[in-house]
């Protein structure tokens, strides 16, 4: 029978049944093989924090509007870094096959039905991990992310954030030829973007993080600092650890009002420009050239190519039976893991 995680409550995840649906004649069914959790911004909505949940979003003046929501328990189907093998299609599909696997985003659910065009142009080559196929649109975040830092080569990227986000901006920094200085308060996290190539990382929680970013940049600071923590204090010391002049990219889900940030210090006196890295949109400049689709493609290229690691990011791999724990895990005890990942190799039954 077809399943899916369901938040019922904040803090409340269980498994339930699912509609079953059959491909009309120009769709493709999915059966999922794995979804990613996202600790960030998915997190929000099990949490509760998410302001969808507490404000609705209105797509014409794009404010948030008090007195209602866009969202609403239960909800269903939260997530966006799935993969899966095509199983059967419909009388029309063309471009697709059975057994194809696809990448996308339809949410933590064992089957999804899409259109056969758009299953077409997303298939991963079967020599690919298939595991490599759930991080499109956490990669396309991070390559969003570079994009709007305009890194160039030679230049010192400070990354904030060494969760699944901070690490594949990390990478991508560097295959943009930055030089990358990796702050986090995690050793694992910190060991690890070492290991995938950082040029030097720093604990917070040793204090002087802006001062020792100057020690390493001749005194001038981080080229650009970018943020993927979500956090207020890490938001300004990425503020006071940037150049003068420079720019800080913001790509982590600040929760809340912003406790811990003080835009009357460095932030005014350097002149530092803070830049809101958000994948609904690319910034201006490229917008001719580059959206949504070429960013998650571009990022399953460049992990298929082994040019991105991805898969070193995954700590666990759980059945999707054992979703609640693992949102418990996550929401609970965040230094245990980084990429955790549900798998659907066994079924669900009601």
């Amino acid at each position: 029978m077809p399943s899916l995680v369901r938040f019922s409550s904040p803090r409340v995840a269980e498994v339930v049944p699912d509609i079953e649906r059959t491909p009309q004649p120009d769709e493709v069914l999915i059966r999922t093989l794995y979804s990613g959790i996202s600790a960030g911004t998915e997190l929000t909505a099990y949490r509760g924090s998410n302001p969808y949940l507490n404000k609705r979003w209105n797509d014409d003046s794009r404010l948030f509007v008090e007195g209602d929501t866009s969202v609403s328990y239960p909800v269903d189907g939260w997530g966006y870094e799935e993969v899966g093998e095509v199983v059967s299609l419909g009388a029309a599909a063309e471009g697709v096959s059975v057994g194809d696997v696809i990448w996308g985003t339809w949410g933590h659910r064992s089957h999804t039905v899409k259109k056969a065009a758009w299953a077409a142009q997303r298939i991963l080559d079967a020599t690919v991990d298939p595991r490599v196929g759930i991080f499109s649109q956490i990669g396309g975040i991070a390559l969003n992310l570079v994009l709007d830092a305009d890194i160039h080569i030679g230049e010192t990227i400070a990354v904030f954030g060494l969760g699944v986000p901070g690490q594949l901006a990390a990478q991508l920094a560097r295959l943009n030829g930055g030089r990358v200085i990796a702050v986090d308060g995690l050793p694992a996290r910190r060991q690890l973007a070492l290991d995938l190539g950082a040029d030097a990382v720093l604990d917070p929680a040793d204090g002087g993080v802006a001062e020792r970013i100057r020690d390493l940049t001749e005194g001038r600071g981080a080229d650009v600092c970018l943020e993927v923590s979500g956090s207020y204090h890490a938001l300004h010391e990425a503020v006071r650890s940037v150049a003068y002049s420079s720019r800080v990219c913001v790509a982590g889900f600040m929760q809340g009002e912003g406790a811990g940030l003080r835009l009357g210090e460095e932030f005014h006196h350097n002149r530092v420009s803070l830049i809101g890295s958000q994948i609904s949109g690319v910034a201006p400049a490229l917008q001719h050239r580059w959206n949504y689709d070429r960013l998650a493609r571009t990022a399953i290229q460049l992990a298929a190519d082994k040019r991105l690691n991805v898969t070193d990011l995954i700590t666990h791999t759980v059945p999707i039976a054992q979703a609640a724990e693992a949102f418990q895990m996550l929401d609970e005890r965040p230094q245990d893991a980084l990429q955790v990942v549900l798998s659907f190799d066994q079924e669900v039954t009601a």
